[in-house]
């Protein structure tokens, strides 16, 4: 897979993706994470802008998924990715982080169901992305009923930390990989 910067152009594809995420997530026991709205059009097209939204793209025909053979530079899957602090990630609780160090946060990973693997290359894009940097950790979380993303946390070397609170208070599972 090739990971490149979302673009405008690819706004109505990243739309299409989310809406097949929350239609995933309904189907697998986690109706509430984002509903039927998240993330609305402003908020994706806002991590466009600023230079933090990312696609996957797939590189030939050889890549295929549940939904058959994919094109070459297809849209895979679509994330969000910075180097920054996550003021949902400064109170934790029924546990730790890690360490206090710097790190990446990836947020709102959306897969078309059509390239093996879009998670396993997001996270190990994003880890080499933060150890250029001179940042050794990455942060994500994510809903109590994701246990599809749960698993794909813990499969790709993530610790369970504790419960962090979003803004609104909603509470999401906090977790942590330290890199290298």
């Amino acid at each position: 897979m090739i990971i490149r910067k979302a673009e405008k152009k690819d706004m109505e594809e990243l739309l299409k993706l989310y809406a097949r995420a929350r239609a995933f997530m309904k189907e697998t026991g986690n109706p509430n994470q984002w509903k039927d709205s998240y993330p609305q059009p402003e908020v994706v097209e806002k991590g466009i802008q600023e230079g933090k939204a990312y696609v996957a793209l797939a590189e030939g025909l050889e890549e295929s998924g549940e939904e058959g053979s994919v094109q070459k530079g297809e849209i895979l899957g679509t994330f969000y990715f910075a180097i920054e602090e996550d003021p949902s990630y400064q109170r934790i609780e029924g546990g730790s982080w890690l360490n206090a160090q710097p790190y990446g946060v990836i947020h709102r990973v959306a897969s078309s169901g059509r390239g093996k693997g879009f998670s396993a290359a997001c996270f190990a894009w994003a880890a080499q992305q933060c150890l250029k940097a001179g940042c050794g950790n990455l942060r994500i979380d994510t809903h109590e009923d994701n246990r599809v993303m749960q698993h794909v946390l813990e499969k790709n070397g993530f610790s369970y930390c504790g419960r962090i609170y979003l803004a609104d208070g909603s509470p999401r599972l906090a977790y942590q990989k330290v890199l290298g």
